[in-house]
């Protein structure tokens, strides 16, 4: 993939597709791969379904190829080498926390824009500065799940503001039907 423009297609079985390139979709996307609902199959059905324009054209031998080209997209070509796989944000839980920096980043609403290029919204998103309340979250979320100790301004930081900063964990409709009946049975 070429960084020094914006890509609106993957090539894929020798055909250019044509795909969805703006960031509310792929965030979409994302979203839906940290849902317990759905099972892998779907997940990635959904990621096709979502992004690739004329994806009912596409040969079912060929969705592996779609997927790890869908993958490289997302990534914006990076790999991810030697990154932590432990989870410290979540698009859904910290999404008015991600626009405020992105916004702080890029100098405008970006909500307000009829299209971002995924991209161009994720390259902003690299780019939020240790001076936005997401960036503290994320240096509080990182310490604590690699079981460092923090500072006094973090310790009172995150007892003033754990709902915020603790990641929840996302349920299936059994799971939550299980914990309400516990809840009623020992709450």
């Amino acid at each position: 993939m070429n960084t020094w423009s914006l890509p609106t297609s993957v090539h894929v079985a020798g055909v250019d597709w044509d795909i969805r390139t703006d960031f509310r979709i792929v965030i979409d996307v994302l979203i839906a791969f940290d849902n317990p609902e759905y099972d892998d199959t779907e997940k990635w059905m959904y990621c096709i379904m979502s992004l690739v324009k004329g994806y009912e054209n596409l040969e079912r031998k060929d969705y592996r190829e779609m997927c790890q080209a869908l993958i490289q997209f997302i990534d914006m070509g990076i790999k991810d080498d030697g990154i932590s796989k432990r989870k410290v944000m979540d698009w859904e839980q910290d999404a008015s926390l991600i626009v405020t920096a992105v916004n702080k980043v890029l100098g405008r609403e970006v909500r307000a824009d009829s299209y971002l290029h995924w991209w161009s919204f994720l390259s902003a998103y690299m780019e939020i500065d240790n001076k936005t309340l997401f960036s503290n979250i994320l240096s509080i979320r990182i310490k604590k799940s690699k079981g460092k100790k923090l500072e006094k301004w973090e310790q009172e930081f995150y007892r003033e503001n754990k709902s915020l900063i603790d990641l929840k964990r996302k349920l299936t409709a059994e799971e939550e039907e299980e914990e309400r009946l516990l809840e009623e049975m020992f709450g």
